[in-house]
């Protein structure tokens, strides 16, 4: 039976009178790039580790290059999640600013005998340059020139909601809406301050209501006339090309979108009812489904016999249009 060699190393730390005792197997104690036996006591210690370090090679290019390749698969892998992930942050933001509309839009209703917020298709010229002394949701007015309604925060003052909004304006905008011209562009400007607008069916439209309307569209004034209040909208996303006053027009005799709604989540619109809830829902047909871009919805547009998206949208108007 061979004898296993091993000597005894001790380590003594004054600090704090500690000794160790290391016991070392003399045919296997491996430093680095060389085998330390009895006879050789020398060449362990800080010499070894010194020659060891300096013995240490960078990488290859060959090994950078594979390194890299390796971080923008992972990256190209890990960027659709992330932009998923955005996304769905920001559709949850626009449900919760449609929430926010749909609860001052009742506390209102609620201080003033159930009579809902006025809903007034206002005059363009007038509004796009001085704010209104009607009392409306909103006066403002977007387009894609550099008018002042695009950008002045001031509208949220001058509506009839904002004292229960705590006068906060990116409540009526979509977080996904970044849609401007390139004449706006060239100005500074990456986004525009409102982006939401109210079904037409709710609320007083005053004088300027659409004569396009037909008889079977029955207007909502006050809240006790909602019969299923979960199953008529109030607020919706609106298409940068279609949104104009804060009157999205809803006729149901129509073939055609005059305000086409917004597809900013996923080919879907986010809604609030009047019951409180808000909702995204999807699209089916693809004349519905265009672009956050100026300019790329030609109106009005066509259905082109694709009539389910535009038949849900009049069913969850009026209380005249079963559900």
């Amino acid at each position: 039976m061979q004898k296993k060699l091993t000597d005894e190393v001790k380590f003594f730390f004054p600090e704090n009178g500690i000794s160790v005792s290391v016991y070392l197997d003399k045919q296997h104690v491996n430093i680095p790039h060389q085998h330390v036996y009895a006879d050789q006591p020398s060449k362990v210690g800080l010499g070894s580790l010194q020659r060891f370090h300096q013995g240490n090679r960078g990488f290859t290019l060959i090994e950078l290059l594979v390194i890299i390749a390796i971080i923008a698969i992972l990256t190209s892998l890990l960027l659709p999640a992330l932009s998923r992930s955005q996304s769905r942050a920001q559709a949850i933001m626009d449900l919760n600013n449609k929430k926010q509309l749909s609860l001052a839009w009742t506390m209102y209703s609620s201080d003033n005998s159930e009579k809902l917020a006025s809903n007034v298709s206002p005059d363009p010229v007038r509004l796009m340059f001085a704010a209104s002394t009607i009392p409306n949701w909103v006066n403002n007015w977007m387009d894609y020139e550099l008018t002042p309604g695009n950008t002045n925060l001031d509208f949220v003052n001058q509506s009839i909601m904002g004292y229960y909004l705590n006068f906060t304006p990116s409540v009526f905008r979509c977080p996904s809406d970044f849609t401007v011209s390139t004449l706006q562009k060239s100005a500074g400007w990456d986004h525009r301050v409102r982006s939401i607008s109210m079904n037409s069916l709710v609320g007083d439209p005053g004088a300027n209501k659409s004569t396009q309307q037909s008889s079977s569209d029955h207007q909502i004034y006050k809240e006790t006339e909602f019969r299923d209040p979960s199953s008529i909208f109030v607020f919706l996303d609106e298409h940068p090309d279609s949104i104009d006053d804060g009157n999205f027009e809803i006729t149901t005799s129509k073939t055609e979108w005059s305000s086409l709604p917004g597809s900013y989540h996923n080919n879907g619109g986010s809604f609030s009812f009047a019951d409180g809830h808000s909702e995204i829902h999807h699209w089916q047909n693809a004349a519905t489904v265009h672009p956050a871009q100026p300019n790329v919805a030609k109106l009005p547009v066509q259905f082109d016999g694709q009539r389910e998206d535009f038949d849900w949208v009049v069913r969850h108007a009026s209380n005249s249009q079963k559900p």
